[in-house]
């Protein structure tokens, strides 16, 4: 009998998917930003303006951009399990050889190649989540591993500034690069679909199917693609058509203006316009990752838990991404304070909004026609990545006068842009037809 109980009872490797995405998520995001951590020393060496630095933290972007469209159509047709140990495995590689740099021009080379293999990554990420997870459980696994990037940078931005200091900016690149080789080699040997994963039963693969999960989604995918592996004009057509998409596409730009630039400027900030020891630096710049970090599982957690209450979809998932939208209007108070506390109390709020927001690739999910799940999410991608491409170069000449409100400005104004989308474009949240 109690054999008969257990088989009925649905397993959980599913969170071992969470696990894997979250460990994946902290190196994807540190080889996205320790250009950030090494900027202070590196632009004296190699004798760096603000405006080239600028173009600097922008390179990354260029590419990602670029990569979205392409990444999304590769994600549609190639297996995570493939594709997803490939890229990280070229991206670690050249983030490794960025601790070998001689000038600037290798340093962008090699941050345009970060970019370029980073792409599909949460392309990739959303296509796992909607194969292994149902509705219920899906905004609240996004939450976990997009909290990967602020707890990766809250608690290892210290040790990354200490092993800088201890051995020089160079080092951080190497020893970041070979987490990345790490987590390649981890994803090749864990990952499986769901039907092929050892320890998963049948009852866990019927709750994912219930709750809206496809974790048949790779077959579908391979039987609809079979014979249309061209790129299709009349796919993209759909994907750019649909006000609904077109709200988070503009939302993602606008509300990533303050994580792009805390994710590149905020310890030159803290270093160079706000005058504090580099090693204080580090310290006092892992608050707002760890607010960060929190704001991610709150909104998460929360808006499953809305969810389950009874609460509609539109409000499960708007509540806490507007409430958190709202907090990162509050950069702008850092500004306008003196004392060290001041300053990181306000970047900590307004990143804990960031964190709070940045459930949104749930609305890729619950919004994207499910043939078409990696392109959507690739054009959303792509204008997050073009956030990622303006911002740095915006606040790069936006604080060539010595001053760095007018960039703390413009992440506040679009915070609010960010806010009209999701109410006035997206609306109610429900799959768009094709």
């Amino acid at each position: 009998m109690d054999n008969i109980k257990q088989a009925m009872r649905p397993s959980r490797t599913r969170y071992v998917i969470t696990a894997l995405l979250f460990f994946t998520g902290v190196i994807n995001y540190l080889d996205r930003t320790n250009l950030s951590i090494t900027a202070p020393s590196l632009t004296g060496e190699l004798n760096i303006d603000p405006i080239t630095m600028g173009w600097l933290f922008s390179a990354f972007g260029w590419t990602y951009t670029a990569m979205q469209l392409p990444g999304g159509w590769l994600a549609d047709r190639v297996h995570p399990r493939v594709l997803y140990p490939l890229t990280i495995l070229v991206w670690s590689i050249a983030t490794l050889s960025l601790g070998f740099v001689a000038g600037v021009f290798s340093l962008f080379i090699l941050r345009l190649a970060v970019g370029v293999f980073e792409a599909p990554s949460y392309i990739v990420n959303n296509r796992i989540v909607t194969t292994w997870f149902p509705e219920k459980e899906r905004a609240s696994t996004i939450g976990v591993y997009i909290s990967a990037q602020y707890v990766g940078l809250g608690f290892l931005t210290p040790v990354l500034i200490w092993v800088e200091a201890a051995y020089g900016w160079r080092s951080v690149f190497i020893l970041t690069g070979v987490l990345g080789v790490i987590a390649a080699i981890l994803w090749a040997t864990v990952y499986r679909d769901p039907a092929k994963f050892k320890g998963t039963n049948a009852a866990e693969l019927d709750l994912i199917r219930r709750g809206g999960g496809v974790p048949e989604l790779s077959t579908r995918l391979l039987q609809e693609q079979a014979g249309r592996k061209s790129f299709s004009l009349s796919d993209l057509k759909t994907v750019l058509s649909k006000k609904k998409l077109w709200g988070i596409y503009i939302g993602q730009f606008s509300y990533l203006a303050s994580a792009n630039f805390f994710l590149t400027w905020f310890p030159t900030y803290l270093v160079q316009y706000r005058h504090l020891d580099f090693i204080k630096a580090g310290f006092y710049a892992s608050v707002p990752f760890l607010a960060g970090f929190a704001g991610v599982l709150v909104s998460g957690f929360l808006s499953d838990l809305l969810l389950r209450k009874g609460f509609s979809l539109s409000a499960s998932r708007k509540i806490p991404v507007l409430t958190g939208i709202g907090l990162s209007v509050l950069i702008v108070g850092a500004q306008f304070v003196d004392s060290p506390a001041f300053i990181i109390m306000f970047l900590a709020i307004a990143f804990f909004g960031t964190g709070m927001a940045s459930i949104t690739w749930s609305y890729v999910s619950a919004l994207a026609p499910e043939r078409l799940i990696g392109l959507t999410g690739g054009v959303f991608n792509l204008f997050g990545g073009l956030s990622s491409i303006v911002i740095p170069i915006a606040i790069g000449y936006l604080v060539k006068g010595g001053s760095f409100a007018p960039a703390l400005i413009l992440c506040s104004s679009l915070a609010i842009v960010a806010a009209a989308c999701y109410i006035f474009l997206v609306g109610k949240m429900e799959r768009v037809k094709e």
